[in-house]
């Protein structure tokens, strides 16, 4: 897990990302790194939808890149085949199925998510409340993305 203050993106400094939901104590997904936007440079003004926009094709680029990693068979070590027997699953990869993920429909859902109350955006612990608001990023922003829970009936 990265330290919430210092995070790196090959060696420079990036924006930190947590994802949690309310009423669970345990993170939805381990904290993670995002480089900062580089079209504005840093420290520009941006809106919350470029911020939230520049997430997901962040990620969206590493689910394909570990696809593309998958489809090759690995080489595993003793210790490493030991560690998945441990888990109880060792895997080679070399997966030929592929999950296409179209970029601008996840970019569109994640922004109709937010304008739809499914989660907040709270940047460096300021809650965001319009995808039009202009956020100031520094290289140590910290994102959380607090996904709402729901009450049955409601």
């Amino acid at each position: 897990m990265l330290h919430p203050v210092v995070a790196s993106w090959n060696g420079a400094m990036a924006l930190l990302v947590s994802t949690r939901a309310l009423g669970r104590r345990r993170a939805l997904l381990d904290d993670f790194s995002v480089p900062p936007p580089s079209e504005t440079g840093r420290g520009d003004d941006l809106r919350l939808r470029d911020v939230i926009e520049h997430v997901v094709c962040c990620e969206v680029r590493r689910f394909q890149q570990r696809q593309q990693q998958r489809r090759f068979d690995r080489v595993l070590t003793d210790r490493q085949i030991a560690a998945a027997a441990a888990k109880g699953k060792v895997d080679p990869a070399g997966k030929t199925s592929e999950c296409a993920v179209d970029l601008e429909s996840a970019v569109a859902a994640a922004l109709q998510g937010f304008e739809d109350g499914l989660y907040l955006v709270i940047i460096d612990d300021v809650e965001r409340h319009s995808l039009d608001e202009i956020v100031h990023l520094r290289d140590d922003s910290r994102l959380v993305f607090l996904r709402l829970t729901f009450l049955a009936g409601a």
